[in-house]
């Protein structure tokens, strides 16, 4: 259910802002997203995972949070880091 470090370092290669960046907010939304994508393939054949089901709204909550952030810091940047990620708002 989590991700792999190889998978964890390919997304902030990705997302990262600037050279040294680890835990900009952009990396954060990224590995959330990837997180959330792995739970909910977990769940559609484990339907009854209501411990892990808490954990995934807490993502998802973390996530919304985040995103609320980038958004009122820079639009333009959040509509680009949404489109890259392929979530919907």
């Amino acid at each position: 259910m989590s991700i792999s470090q190889e998978r964890k370092t390919a997304l902030i290669k990705e997302f990262s802002r600037g050279d040294g960046d680890t835990g900009s907010p952009d990396i954060q939304v990224a590995i959330l997203t990837e997180r959330i994508v792995n739970l909910t393939e977990h769940f559609k054949t484990h339907k009854k995972d209501n411990h892990s089901r808490r954990g995934l709204l807490k993502m998802v909550s973390q996530r919304r949070r985040l995103l609320d952030y980038i958004k009122r810091k820079e639009d333009k940047r959040y509509q680009d880091l949404i489109a890259r990620l392929g979530i919907r708002r």
